[in-house]
């Protein structure tokens, strides 16, 4: 008898295990189909991107594989959501020469973007005798005594998505943004670096996230 009673016990154990997890498992597909709807509702789009202009300050190649820049650059990022906002936790600039990296990290401070908002930063990318790749090195001097140089911005950081008081997890967020940027006009005679001129860029980034 005492073994029948064990058994039933048991078998009884197992179905209410068994309903609660399936009660768990209802309770996550309707959490996630409401989650689902209501962001195929909102349309979330990704944040904008433009890079405005840029100020050189200082731009030497100072040997085959060294380079010491200074610049500021201005970004304007828009959110385009009527019903989403967006943390940007972490925002990172710097610029990328043939891929390569040639100047240091500059952080951008947290900010929360509301609806429709506009943000615009301003932050200087600079970097002292940064070893370059020696065919890097040859090509920054040749683009540099032609007066012209094609640089990179880019901007790498975590994102969050804020709907009403739901704050989703973080998502990394990857913007590139093409830079043509003039340094001075040969045909009047003035090549080379113009220190302190501002470029008007106005040139829209990729985004990715």
């Amino acid at each position: 008898m005492s073994v029948k009673h064990c058994s039933h016990h048991e078998n009884r154990k197992r179905k209410i295990i068994k309903r609660i997890l399936i009660g768990f498992g209802i309770l996550a597909v309707v959490v996630l189909i409401i989650f689902f709807i209501t962001w195929a509702i909102l349309e979330p789009k990704k944040p904008r991107f433009v890079l405005q202009d840029a100020t050189i300050y200082s731009f030497n190649v100072s040997a085959p594989i060294l380079l010491s820049s200074n610049f500021q650059i201005t970004i304007a990022a828009r959110n385009p959501n009527s019903k989403i906002g967006i943390y940007y936790d972490k925002l990172e600039t710097y610029a990328t020469y043939h891929s390569q990296q040639i100047t240091y990290f500059t952080a951008i401070q947290p900010v929360y973007q509301g609806h429709k908002d506009t943000n615009i930063w301003s932050p200087f990318v600079y970097g002292t005798n940064v070893p370059v790749a020696p065919y890097n090195g040859a090509a920054l001097s040749q683009d540099q005594a032609n007066g012209a140089i094609g640089l990179v911005i880019k901007m790498n950081g975590r994102v969050r998505w804020k709907v009403g008081s739901f704050i989703s997890g973080r998502y990394h967020i990857h913007v590139t943004c093409p830079a043509y940027i003039p340094f001075g006009n040969r045909n009047s005679g003035i090549a080379g670096v113009v220190v302190g001129v501002k470029y008007q860029l106005a040139q829209k980034c990729s985004v990715n996230v």
